[in-house]
């Protein structure tokens, strides 16, 4: 927490403004529905049944305004057996079969993943599809409604789901190694044999196997001498020049407080540090965009709850002060009291 402002809440918010409304209030279906004349889209990610409930369902929206975009992102999607059931990612990551292969192929209990893998997918085939909308309102001067299940965009971007479907995990690659340098863990993704091939044909390595071993033990003897040469190498310059001899593409294994040491991250400029509202600053994800033709970053940071208020009804419906203050008084408005500083 800084300036009143958690992390989370920062990284997913930098640069934004903040409009409050509390949505069950009297006259806020009204206020809404006059933003909604001045707006292109709208994003939200209730369970399918409080947009209508709340008189903000897609079909009053669009007499509104017939040319709105209207997504909604919900865990089981509009119309289904489970749209009433709430999610949130780590739901989505059990329902999906993620959480269970993680534990068959890990050999571990199950628990959930270390990111919002269901979240993320999610956005971001709301942001394709919101995109394709956009596009066909060009055409037609009509927007529509686009509706995104968790589930599904989780299922859509599973890349390893048809090992599951089709019960054919034996056809896939062999997992990636990881393996201890002097230098500190890497991850390599190659199949070992193949990683033998190259250690012996462009290292010199030398095979410790006899002609009378058997399969396990062959496979035992050169994992250990992979080992052993692996953590031979005494720091990364080392641990590049063998990798680059063999042409392989591997990673370090990084804790994430470090990534602002990771070279890419570092000259690209992937992490930035802006104001942090407490007199000082904190980091947060950069935009990964790099146009030719135009700029794309991080504006600011993340707003205090409803510190837009007068801004956004002034710029966007030409709102009068003293009206505002009348939705404020009425607690259609709300606002955090760091926003009145």
């Amino acid at each position: 927490m800084a300036g009143g402002v958690p992390g989370y809440y920062h990284q997913q918010n930098a640069g934004k403004r903040n409009l409050c409304i509390d949505l069950r209030a009297e006259g806020a279906a009204g206020l809404i529905h006059r933003l909604v004349m001045q707006a292109d889209i709208l994003i939200e990610n209730y369970r399918p049944d409080v947009m209508g409930r709340l008189g903000l369902d897609f079909e009053t929206l669009h007499a509104v305004n017939p040319r709105l975009i209207m997504l909604s992102i919900s865990g089981f999607g509009h119309g289904g057996p489970e749209s009433h059931r709430p999610a949130y990612a780590p739901i989505v990551h059990a329902e999906a079969g993620l959480m269970d292969r993680q534990a068959r192929r890990g050999g571990i209990p199950h628990r959930d993943l270390p990111l919002s893998v269901a979240d993320t997918n999610a956005s971001l085939h709301g942001l394709v599809g919101v995109l394709a909308a956009v596009i066909q309102r060009e055409r037609t001067g009509l927007g529509q409604h686009v509706d995104i299940a968790m589930i599904d965009a989780t299922v859509a971007t599973d890349d390893q789901i048809h090992y599951d479907l089709e019960d054919s995990e034996a056809t896939g690659p062999l997992p990636n190694d990881t393996w201890e340098t002097g230098a500190g863990p890497i991850l390599v993704s190659a199949d070992f044999r193949y990683l033998w091939k190259l250690l012996v044909s462009e290292i010199g390595l030398e095979d410790p196997v006899g002609p009378d071993a058997s399969l396990e033990e062959k496979i035992r003897l050169r994992r250990e001498r992979v080992g052993e040469f692996l953590s031979g190498l005494a720091d990364w310059q080392q641990v590049e020049a063998a990798m680059s001899r063999m042409n392989l593409a591997w990673g370090q294994v990084r804790n994430a407080a470090t990534m602002t040491e990771q070279p890419t991250v570092r000259a690209r400029g992937a992490i930035v540090q802006i104001d942090d509202r407490a007199g000082g600053t904190r980091p947060v994800t950069q935009s990964p965009y790099r146009f030719s033709g135009a700029a794309s970053g991080v504006r600011g940071p993340a707003p205090h709850r409803g510190e837009h208020n007068v801004d956004v009804l002034r710029e966007w419906l030409d709102m009068p002060l003293a009206d505002i203050e009348a939705l404020s008084d009425a607690r259609v408005l709300l606002r955090d009291d760091a926003a009145l500083d």
